[in-house]
């Protein structure tokens, strides 16, 4: 089920699809080709009813890197042969969309092709930008002229952190930023073409239906293993669904920073018409600042592609470690939970009214 490159992640999720004689709806990043040569697309597949009014949607690789975990999961529910029987029975359809950013997740980075974090990237871009002057504070910190940084930048990282607080340090630097292009989570300057092609997706599968919910599935934050549920919307509606442990940044619940323009935030925008929830499964994997320090290394290692090929696969290499557990006891939590929560979803949409 999981898997060790993008390449075979998708393979494997195309070929789960064709067992299982689902139908694939690919849309392919032109222009653009992955790490090993291959073709970067997003993959849907629809599962259930085919007159469902209710539709559950799935999505791993938001933060590129972070689809192995997420990849891993759609595959196994693909494979859930109780699953099918019980969509029927309660009316609910499930979308799985595979890679929505397959750039990050072919290249072992957080980022798409164009350094946009995409959950800074939900925002109008006609209205002014949101402001974060801590971030513009650290950028020069962040993103040192070396790789690994020296004894004096760690130092100075550390005394911020020592200074300020983690917390600040964490909100400073992951609240997103539109000020820097080549910075860490950077929101863009326009619309990026995953959150456009969720967009359309959602558009298109949502327009028949009176009730979505979204399970977004991520890595990084917390304890090992352990799957934090971030609501991102109607968090009432969330908590009557997935339960109590529902957290939201909103209102200080959540281990994740308030940001703006997330990606979920789609589905309010596309899908009006419907009743709405979502949440972010964040997965612990390793400590904040050890998390963090590889996201620094994804931006410099993407800006220095003089860099040696031996640092860069290195590095690389460390920034997949950061984000995905190698390890059959974390890879089985993160499975036990998605069943849990999309069995939860399914129940909480069987419940909302409409046909």
């Amino acid at each position: 089920m999981f898997s060790s490159t993008y390449r075979e992640a998708r393979r494997r999720f195309l070929d789960t699809a064709a067992e299982r004689r689902l139908a694939v709806d690919t849309r392919v990043l032109e222009g653009v080709d992955g790490l090993e040569g291959e073709t970067l697309a997003t993959d849907v597949v629809r599962i259930g009813p085919a007159d469902a009014k209710r539709l559950l949607v799935l999505t791993s690789a938001t933060h590129g890197v972070e689809g192995f975990c997420g990849s891993g999961a759609q595959i196994a529910l693909m494979r859930d042969d109780v699953l099918p029987a019980l969509m029927a029975k309660l009316g609910v359809a499930m979308l799985l969309v595979h890679a929505i950013n397959p750039y990050g997740f072919s290249y072992l980075s957080r980022t798409t092709e164009g350094n946009v974090d995409l959950n800074r990237n939900s925002v109008n871009f006609d209205e002014p930008f949101p402001r974060n002057p801590g971030y513009a504070e650290l950028h020069d910190l962040l993103i040192p002229a070396s790789w690994p940084p020296d004894a004096a930048n760690v130092a100075a990282i550390r005394a911020y952190i020592d200074t300020r607080g983690q917390w600040a340090y964490q909100q400073a630097v992951t609240t997103g930023q539109y000020t820097h292009a080549q910075g860490m989570f950077y929101g863009g300057a326009q619309t990026a073409w995953s959150t456009r092609t969720m967009r359309n997706v959602l558009a298109e599968y949502g327009e028949p239906c009176t009730a979505i919910g979204w399970i977004d599935f991520h890595t990084g934050l917390g304890p090992a293993g352990f799957g934090a549920k971030i609501c991102v919307g109607d968090v009432e509606r969330a908590r009557r669904w997935w339960g109590a442990d529902v957290t939201s940044p909103s209102d200080g619940t959540s281990i994740a920073a308030d940001v703006a323009g997330p990606l979920l935030d789609t589905l309010r925008q596309t899908c009006a018409h419907a009743a709405t929830a979502s949440i972010a499964i964040e997965y612990g994997t390793v400590p904040l600042t050890d998390m963090l320090d590889m996201l620094r290394a994804d931006v410099w290692v993407r800006h220095h592609p003089d860099a040696a090929d031996a640092l860069k696969t290195e590095i690389r290499r460390q920034i997949r470690a950061a984000f995905y557990i190698d390890d059959d006891i974390w890879r089985g939590m993160i499975v036990g939970q998605a069943r849990a929560a999309v069995l939860q979803a399914l129940y909480g949409l069987s419940r909302e009214g409409g046909a």
